[in-house]
């Protein structure tokens, strides 16, 4: 994706959490919502991969962020280099499609602590267009009241991905 169209999209996104009644934030922090923070477009980041797919396709428990567990099906994995390592992600399916949580090494203090999210788009076969500039912050990083996957370990990573959301730290968080 075009950083243009990226930016587009951006804008979007922060007048649906603005003005949308289905938006993730609570009308007082609608009222006092300025915008979301991303890191600056990375094309490095736009990623056309190969997954290999995992022999069995086993069906594990991803534990949530209100304490229940939701299903998904550990399809496959795929590498990539940041910053001149290389690092291994696994590709998840769910009854929706493909999706990618993980968690890098800078949540806590740039990204969300309990990661961020990225639904892969998928070219056929196992070619995928993984775009991390579009990682974004599941919805219980601004409301309680979501319930949303914690990423499991094998996707918790050593690199910091400099790409997408970055944590909310604006003074409408504070208004949840």
């Amino acid at each position: 994706m075009d950083t243009q169209s990226l930016l587009a999209l951006r804008q979007q996104k922060d007048d649906f959490f603005k003005n949308h009644p289905q938006s993730p934030l609570t009308p007082e922090q609608q009222a006092h919502f300025t915008g979301l923070s991303y890191y600056e477009p990375n094309p490095a980041l736009d990623l056309s991969v190969t997954v290999t797919r995992f022999p069995q396709q086993q069906t594990i428990q991803m534990q949530t962020s209100t304490g229940g567990v939701q299903d998904y099906i550990r399809y496959g994995e795929f590498t990539f280099t940041v910053d001149g390592q290389e690092v291994r992600l696994t590709l998840f399916l769910a009854d929706y499609g493909f999706f990618l949580p993980f968690v890098d090494a800078g949540a806590g203090t740039e990204t969300y602590p309990a990661g961020r999210y990225l639904e892969p788009d998928h070219l056929g076969g196992e070619h995928f267009q993984i775009n991390l500039n579009d990682a974004y912050n599941p919805y219980c990083a601004y409301n309680d009241a979501w319930t949303c996957p914690i990423p499991p370990a094998e996707n918790r990573l050593a690199v910091h991905i400099r790409a997408g959301e970055k944590l909310p730290q604006d003074e409408w968080v504070n208004h949840g």
